[in-house]
């Protein structure tokens, strides 16, 4: 999965052998909106994709190898509220991309990806931490909101991988 940051609430996401654009039209001044979604399979906004009960919700069970064809499956995306997609995609861990308040979670957070980006991802963070241990969690916001974070968080990570995103640049995540 390779995640690229461009600023505000607009992100590219590579998994699964595809790829998502979240609020293209988010994407700062200077970023041609014609490459940002040239080859996308998918382009939503927060809060368009059907919704989905992040609480009960489960990553689809692996395809089988007769059932797949030639054809990657077509990733799954889900609205987990009002500012909060997730997205499923065959081979890649659960991705939930937060720009506000987080959902309640289930079972699945403790092998996901976690992105917050927006204001108070300190306290968001240290929420999510209290509740649950994901894989990973990344950090898209300013440098400031970034190191207010880090200092929040770096006691809490219990095995949490934590990286902070900087805009324009993929992560192999």
């Amino acid at each position: 999965m390779k995640l690229t940051w461009f600023g505000s609430r607009c992100f590219r996401i590579h998994a699964g052998g595809q790829i998502v654009v979240i609020e293209a039209d988010a994407a700062p001044a200077g970023i041609d909106r014609t490459e940002l979604l040239g080859g996308a399979d998918h382009a939503v906004n927060f809060g368009d994709p059907p919704p989905a009960d992040a609480r009960t919700w489960r990553a689809r069970p692996a395809q089988r190898l007769l059932d797949a064809g030639t054809t990657a499956r077509p990733m799954g995306i889900w609205s987990a509220g009002p500012e909060a997609v997730l997205l499923d995609a065959d081979g890649e861990a659960p991705l939930l991309l937060a720009a506000g308040e987080l959902p309640a979670l289930g079972k699945w957070a403790g092998n996901a990806v976690i992105v917050l980006c927006g204001a108070d991802m300190a306290q968001r963070g240290q929420a999510l931490l209290e509740a649950h241990s994901p894989r990973l969690l990344a950090l898209a916001g300013s440098d400031e909101a970034i190191e207010t974070a880090f200092e929040a968080l770096r006691d809490q990570l219990d095995g949490t991988g934590l990286v902070a995103l900087e805009a324009g640049l993929a992560v192999e995540a």
